[in-house]
């Protein structure tokens, strides 16, 4: 702020020996403290850390010795919950099996399998393999000669299939095949036609976790295609993208890319599960042990101007209050708690608003997942009282918070938060003239196309350029263009909502819809919290 002298920006990353690392920035402003703002040194460390953490006992930090060793351990922390390499076994099960044992014993692949092998990867020779090997050997081929790889998205995946692994004759343990498909968690079952239905209890393994089947329907032929199903441990929870009920996938690049998100969102589930998290917990706390122990030196946060004659004999210092309003000129998030109105269930959820330079986004408190995101620059107007705002966003789409705290005080960060692109709605009561007509015109998409100079809807402040986003009370976005249009000639009142043009008398758009890519819903929500009817898009992670 260019009133109180050059300020910093203080980014706190705060790890425990729980999973989730904490991240938060503060500007020098919002901070209380004894020092001065706005000087070239910036505030002492240990007020920040006091006023963003106050659980810390910040006296039991100590400085961080400046070693490769602690930069390599931290990244190892940070990057643990962070997988972009993945290994899968597949199986090959034939007609009329359905046994462990049968399937590590079919020595090579059948047409239906090489059909389904070819879809889902690449064959690659495994000598002198510089990519993601999963432990597959790339110097003596004493792990096979070849193997199946493949990318997705920014993902590698190395596939440990069963028919590609040595084969020891007269060996039913297969142990040489075992030993690389029953250390991976995920497990793709793939059924020739005839194929015994699967279970997990034929399967012997502590590590497998996630199965998933893949059958196939009248393989190597124009119509060939698959039915997938899956099978978990009882503590993996649900994962997407979900599988429709009774269909079946041609064989596609479709169904390729669905399966291999399947198989992605298999592994990060089992990582949830509690055997993978009491792993993962211990891990951690070793990390974090052998940093604390080996990792630092003698000087505590607070030891600058500790022997300081002159500071110890003056009287001390009250900290100054932050700034009002300093968290607002910060990039990162603001959170509110809030509760949001779930259309689909007909109930309000407790929720975490975030709101960030970039980003508006609703957390549910209880299932601990995203329930709602979008632009700010999606966002075109609100509606605000003393405890509720509804934000309208991309077409008209709406969703509706309720401040749980701080009433009034929330509310009014929260609109100020907000203003980038959209500005507050207007309610109208519009009237008619002797003809019974209103006097503008109106576009599919609620923007007024035209106003007759000096009627009543000009004069009611009706501009070319506004959007109505309410009709009576009705969603605009949940009409076609007939309706609209029905709506307002026969409703013997009209009440509209309107959101302003800008300035220029250009309709308030969402950055989608300005760079044309809004046709079937922009919001990115994991469950429906806009206005019902609205026909918007859901993107679900995990179902």
């Amino acid at each position: 702020h260019k009133d109180h002298g050059p300020q910093y920006q203080y980014r706190i990353i705060f790890r425990t020996s729980e999973l989730v690392t904490l991240r938060g920035s503060i500007l020098e402003d919002a901070t209380p403290t004894a020092t001065k703002h706005g000087t070239v040194r910036g505030l002492p460390l240990k007020d920040a850390l006091e006023y963003v953490i106050p659980e810390l006992n910040i006296h039991c930090l100590r400085l961080a010795i400046s070693t490769p060793k602690v930069t390599e351990q931290l990244l190892k922390l940070d990057e643990q919950g962070l997988c972009r390499r993945h290994k899968v076994g597949i199986l090959y099960c034939k007609a009329g099996q359905s046994l462990e044992e049968e399937m590590y014993n079919n020595e090579d692949a059948g047409p239906p399998f090489e059909e389904f092998l070819s879809l889902l990867g690449e064959k690659v020779c495994l000598k002198a393999f510089s990519k993601y090997a999963a432990q597959l050997d790339t110097k003596t081929d004493s792990t096979g000669t070849h193997s199946l790889y493949t990318t997705y998205q920014d993902y590698e995946i190395m596939f440990h299939v069963s028919t590609m692994l040595p084969y020891t004759p007269n060996n039913r343990q297969q142990l040489l095949r075992k030993r690389h498909i029953g250390n991976d968690i995920v497990t793709i079952i793939f059924q020739e036609p005839g194929a015994l239905p699967f279970t997990p209890q034929n399967i012997r393994s502590h590590f497998q976790h996630v199965f998933v089947v893949v059958r196939a329907h009248n393989p190597c032929t124009d119509n060939v295609c698959y039915s997938v199903a899956v099978t978990r441990s009882k503590d993996v929870p649900p994962f997407g993208p979900p599988i429709p009920n009774g269909i079946t996938f041609r064989k596609s690049d479709v169904f390729r890319d669905f399966l291999l998100a399947k198989v992605i969102n298999a592994e990060n589930a089992a990582h949830k599960s509690d055997k993978f998290h009491t792993m993962a917990t211990r891990t951690r706390q070793e990390y974090l042990k052998d940093l604390a122990e080996n990792c630092v030196t003698n000087t505590p946060i607070d030891s600058a101007g500790k022997f300081n004659l002159i500071s110890l004999a003056s009287k001390k210092k009250e900290k100054t209050k932050a700034r009002a309003g300093a968290e607002q000129h910060s990039a990162g998030a603001i959170a509110w708690r809030v509760s949001a109105q779930d259309f689909t269930r007909g109930a309000e959820i407790a929720c975490t608003l975030g709101i960030s330079n970039e980003f508006v986004v609703l957390l549910d408190l209880s299932a601990k997942e995203v329930v709602f995101n979008c632009f700010c620059r999606d966002v075109i107007g609100w509606t605000a009282d003393a405890s509720t705002v509804k934000i309208f966003y991309g077409r008209g789409d709406h969703i509706f918070i309720r401040a749980a705290e701080g009433g009034p005080e929330d509310i009014k960060e929260i609109v100020q938060r907000l203003k980038v692109n959209g500005c507050e709605t207007v309610d109208m009561t519009l009237r008619r003239n002797g003809l019974g007509q209103l006097g503008f015109h109106v576009k599919y998409d609620g923007t007024v196309a035209e106003v007759e100079d000096y009627g009543f809807a000009w004069q009611a402040g009706l501009r070319q350029g506004s959007r109505l986003v309410e009709i009576c009370k009705v969603a605009v976005v949940t009409l076609t263009h007939d309706q609209m249009i029905d709506l307002l000639r026969t409703s013997v009142t009209v009440k509209v909502v309107i959101i302003p043009p800008h300035e220029d008398g250009a309709p308030r758009q969402s950055l989608l819809r300005s760079q044309g890519l809004v046709g079937h819903g922009a919001d990115l929500t994991h469950r429906d919290l806009s206005i019902p009817g609205a026909g918007t898009q859901s993107q679900i992670k995990a179902n």
